[in-house]
């Protein structure tokens, strides 16, 4: 089930609402385990025992960790720690990389060893980051530990974010799962949110995604130049209105319910080099690394050497963390070389350019890096970076068609990439904001639109993916 599916729209959120809002407060946790649950198990029936064990074997470890320190037994509580975070490493390397690794196997020996045929539990990256921060906080003494298993479960399973993030550390809600306060200017502004990244989802994004689907469908072979790059810039957009939007829908969705999730995206396409598009783009991901593996690590406070050590390690993770194939690892590696380079001379030179050449530059590494993100998909494989530039020409017929048919979409996607929308929108309302009824009444016809317009999008959809579903 999809944010962005009727089904969702019209039965789901609106039973759940009235289970929640219906309940006593202590209830409420239960209440958003419960629908969660049946969430996960539409999509997953079987795959909901995995999340179940999760949760489980975390709530456990976390106690362990806990009881173990409040004794003064430090090396008991480290044991704990390393077994239930090797545990649920173990259930994420299992179920998302035993087929690749057999396959590499395969490929290099000769052999035919037969494959699992696992299918991939969905946001299982995104839960299993969530416990295992959780149980390393707990020994680290930045969080508390979280005794009632129904408000741990609540908090693994949120469906708001449970499928495709953002990943939340358990130590940036904990109060609110204790003791939050939902009220009603909140829930509209969880509803605006919601309806934002509903708009994002189904009028930008699928839209990005069939014309992303036409050119990769074209004859690489005669693909010019000119149609290639429009065809990854169509991917480019796609996956940051897809991503972005389903953050934006877990967020509104978080304040409906009385929680507030940390941003995940900051307009990550107005950035001037790859150091700043990797803050702004999937912050949550980019955090946790941080904190839970590049630091640790030393992150840059042993010299150069250690330095490239552990950016590589966090950047072969990263990769590897979208998906188990070849190209994923090249991406990750890709981006970490691009990271050194930046830090270690680049950057000085960057930063003497005008920023427009800043923000072209970023731009094309960031799509070459997309093309390598989307390989796995791509008809041509190879032969699609050749057309890209110039294996067939530049332009042909079909070029023109393709801009003279999106042009108008191409100037939205790449105007909704930026903070211009915002601040127009701002500045009409500052210049109205003695007139209330004005401003209300602006924000709902925008609002109501936005929401009328994409449902009538997805009653005749049949392309409606999320693309994060898969990593």
């Amino acid at each position: 089930m999809v944010f962005s599916s009727l089904l969702f729209l019209f039965r789901f959120l609106p039973i759940v609402l009235l289970l929640y809002f219906l309940s006593p407060r202590p209830a409420r946790n239960f209440i958003l385990l419960a629908v969660s649950l049946v969430f996960y198990a539409w999509g997953e029936p079987v795959y909901v025992v995995l999340m179940i064990v999760s949760i489980i074997s975390t709530y456990l470890g976390g106690r362990a960790v806990h009881y173990f320190k409040e004794q003064d037994r430090a090396g008991a509580a480290k044991i704990s720690l390393i077994v239930t975070v090797g545990f649920g490493l173990f259930l994420l390397g299992f179920f998302k990389y035993t087929d690749f690794l057999l396959r590499t196997v395969n490929q290099v020996t000769g052999l035919n060893i037969t494959l699992l045929n696992l299918a991939l539990p969905i946001g299982i990256s995104f839960y299993t980051f969530q416990t295992i921060s959780y149980v390393i906080d707990v020994y680290r003494g930045a969080a508390r530990v979280q005794k009632n298993i129904i408000s741990y479960g609540a908090y693994v399973t949120m469906f708001p974010q449970l499928i495709a993030g953002p990943i939340v550390q358990y130590k940036t809600i904990d109060k609110q799962l204790r003791h939050r306060q939902e009220t009603a200017e909140q829930f509209a502004e969880g509803v605006n949110r919601f309806m934002v990244g509903l708009g994002k989802k189904v009028l930008l994004a699928n839209n990005a995604g069939v014309l992303w689907d036409t050119v990769n469908a074209m004859n690489v072979s005669a693909l010019p130049a000119l149609t290639a790059w429009l065809g990854i810039a169509a991917y480019t957009f796609q996956i940051y209105f897809d991503f972005s939007a389903y953050s934006d829908m877990a967020i509104g969705l978080g304040k409906m319910f009385g929680f507030h999730f940390l941003e995940n995206f900051q307009y990550p396409y107005l950035s001037r080099n790859v150091t700043e598009f990797w803050r702004r783009w999937h912050i949550s991901l980019g955090t946790w690394f941080r904190e839970y593996v590049y630091i640790p690590l030393g992150g840059n406070r042993k010299g150069t050497a250690m330095l490239i050590r552990n950016t590589m390690i966090v950047w072969l993770l990263t990769g590897i963390w979208h998906g188990a194939d070849w190209n994923f690892l090249i991406w990750g590696v890709y981006y970490g070389i691009l990271l050194l380079v930046e830090k270690l001379f680049l950057s000085r030179y960057l930063e003497k350019l005008p920023g427009w050449a800043q923000h072209v530059y970023c731009m094309f590494v960031v799509m070459l890096g997309w093309y390598i993100f989307v390989y796995d998909q791509i008809g041509g494989g190879l032969g699609y970076l050749a057309a890209m530039f110039g294996g067939a020409g530049f332009l042909n017929r079909e070029t023109v068609y393709l801009l003279y048919n999106n042009g108008v979409l191409l100037l939205l996607l790449i105007v909704g990439s930026t903070t211009l929308p915002a601040r127009l929108a701002n500045g009409l309302l500052e210049k109205l904001k003695e007139r209330d009824w004005c401003c209300i009444l602006l924000r709902s016809v925008f609002y109501v639109g936005v929401f009328l317009l994409s449902v009538a999008y997805l009653v005749d959809a049949s392309y409606n993916p999320f693309l994060y579903f898969r990593f």
